[in-house]
């Protein structure tokens, strides 16, 4: 499977719509200085969601650890209304539950 498949097959889990890819859009998140969050934020329509046509997702690991690939999802709705809010809301929603995003 490969990685848009797999971050498909999660949205479609998790938010019970069918999912299209539209296109990768790179974010770098900078705060006072230094580098917080960098990566490929991956950008789906979405059929049939009562909340949002769009949704932005990526999956990281955790360094050094065994834990299990990470995927984020966070629906476009405001105020996640493009791939760099979405980066942002979820390190805000992260650091709310002391699980820093990578």
């Amino acid at each position: 499977m490969t990685y848009l498949d797999e971050l498909k097959d999660v949205i479609e889990r998790l938010h019970h719509a069918h999912a299209r890819y539209v296109e990768t859009v790179p974010v770098k998140e900078v705060f006072e200085g230094e580098t917080i969050w960098e990566g490929e934020v991956e950008v789906f329509d979405l059929d049939d969601h009562p909340d949002a046509s769009r949704i932005f997702a990526w999956a990281y690991d955790y360094e050094d650890t065994e834990k299990p690939t990470q995927h984020v999802t966070v629906l476009q709705i405001p105020p996640a209304t493009t791939p760099e809010n979405a980066v942002r809301a979820a390190i805000v929603s992260e650091f709310k539950n002391d699980d820093p995003i990578h």
